[in-house]
């Protein structure tokens, strides 16, 4: 079985081709494939391989203080996703294109998987206001599953989301909004974002979909969560749509 990891940190990175060739290196080293972004903002890891591979990987990237406290997402699948590998020097490691959004400068309000599953099952957040959740993916990922009766857009890029939001935005006022999407990255800006911007009743699920499957399974949604790898989808166990795919 081939061990497949998702993982993103924000921390302020002075030479991003530096960090990219020392990436490659301990990649290459353990013959893993995937997609590694790198930015001043920080960094964000798709890979694969084998077991002791990715943890040598893994062991690398915390040895260096600024990763130490990087979050991972583990799956399995039965062949590699990815069919090669890609190590990319980018503006940012999740493009959103506004300012008031900077993760290096602090993090929004986030809501833990096991939290949000309990006030889907009531219906509304502990003090009792109504819970919306939304959606921040575009509309090929929603295609493939999403929260049920979450707030979706009509979007094909993260960067469209905050006009394609403007005509709900009064009709949420009164409510508490969860800001969701695959593993969390994009929440950590839109949500940034959106507080800033006079929405000060926006959370982020912390870890994304794949997080709250990790932790509490599919409780309140309906379909597959898309990633973007060959796997295409993986369902609320983290397997994928066919075995191998």
């Amino acid at each position: 079985m081939i061990l497949n990891i998702a993982a993103y940190h924000f921390a302020a990175v002075a030479d991003p081709p530096q960090l990219a060739a020392r990436v490659r290196e301990w990649a290459e080293a353990g013959a893993l494939r995937g997609t590694v972004l790198v930015a001043e903002e920080g960094i964000n890891v798709f890979l694969a391989g084998a077991d002791a591979a990715i943890h040598a990987f893994l062991d690398a990237l915390r040895a260096d203080a600024r990763f130490a406290a990087i979050t991972v997402k583990f799956s399995r699948s039965t062949t590699p996703p990815f069919a090669r590998l890609k190590v990319k020097v980018k503006p940012e490691i999740i493009s959103f294109r506004r300012d008031d959004c900077s993760p290096l400068e602090g993090r929004a309000p986030a809501v833990a998987p096991a939290d949000l599953s309990r006030w889907i099952a009531q219906g509304c957040d502990d003090d009792g206001r109504r819970l919306v959740l939304l959606d921040t993916r575009n509309r090929e990922e929603i295609a493939h599953g999403s929260f049920a009766d979450a707030l979706t857009l009509p979007i094909d890029k993260f960067t469209e989301l905050p006009e394609a939001l403007a005509p709900h935005r009064e009709a949420l006022a009164d409510a508490t909004v969860v800001s969701f999407c695959t593993g969390g990255i994009r929440c950590e800006k839109a949500a940034l974002w959106l507080r800033a911007d006079g929405m000060d009743n926006v959370l982020q699920l912390d870890g994304g979909i794949l997080g709250y499957f990790e932790e509490v399974g599919g409780e309140g949604y309906e379909g597959r969560c898309f990633v973007f790898d060959e796997r295409v989808a993986l369902d609320a166990k983290l397997e994928p749509l066919a075995a191998g795919a």
